[in-house]
């Protein structure tokens, strides 16, 4: 019986939020073609994944996207909004999700949204990349977007995304500042990979086809 992945896009409309004054920031200085742009979200993201309550021991460390992946099993949080915004004002939004999550249990009240937040501190998603997009014509012109690989949000995963524990307590020998830094570059097409491998072993080509990060990836981070 496999199990395939679930992966939930998170889509939000913002009128605005505190941050910047519009006048401080342009469409022009918040792109991501620009590389002090890309390392501002990507130390915001991680600066958040330190945070997590409790903390994780298998949270990997976020870098740029670094190698192209199937953009089909990367996981996304957007928000359009009205007004122009900063990035790190724009993560702090996903971020503040966490005030309807409890670790272990879920949405704290029904009819509200975890899913930005649960994304945004998913311990595998590691490779980052974000873009904004301006739309003069629409109501909503400020259109940002955020692609997390390989994607989170599995249903079954979602009360208890990360590892409770010691910050690196997975990756003692591969740590940055609480954050692990050994990622499995391979994705399981299925979520019961381990089951699997564990019946059946990795010596065949479709389980080395079809689960190459639990037969590729024995102790790096998955």
């Amino acid at each position: 019986y496999f199990l395939l992945p679930s992966l939930t896009i998170r889509t939000s409309r913002l009128g605005g939020v505190p941050g910047k004054r519009k006048s401080d920031i342009s469409v022009s200085s918040l792109s991501t073609r620009h590389l002090s742009i890309q390392m501002e979200i990507v130390n915001t993201h991680n600066d958040m994944r330190r945070m997590v309550k409790p903390t994780a021991s298998n949270m990997l460390k976020m870098v740029s996207f670094v190698m192209l992946m199937d953009l089909a099993g990367c996981g996304e949080n957007i928000l359009m909004s009205s007004r122009i915004k900063s990035w790190p004002d724009v993560i702090q939004y996903f971020y503040e999700e966490l005030k309807y999550f409890k670790y272990g249990f879920g949405r704290t009240r029904a009819n509200v949204k975890i899913g930005h937040y649960t994304q945004l501190v998913w311990p595998t998603s590691h490779q980052l990349g974000c873009a904004l997009a301006y739309c003069p014509h629409k109501t909503l012109k400020y259109f940002y977007v955020c692609q997390y690989c390989p994607g989170g949000n599995y249903v079954k995963r979602m009360n208890t995304p990360y590892k409770k524990g010691e910050p690196c307590g997975d990756c003692p020998h591969h740590c940055d500042n609480g954050l692990c830094t050994n990622p499995c570059m391979h994705v399981n097409k299925y979520s019961n990979c381990d089951d699997l491998v564990g019946k059946h072993g990795c010596a065949t080509k479709d389980m080395m086809e079809s689960c190459p990060a639990t037969c590729k990836c024995p102790t790096e981070i998955r």
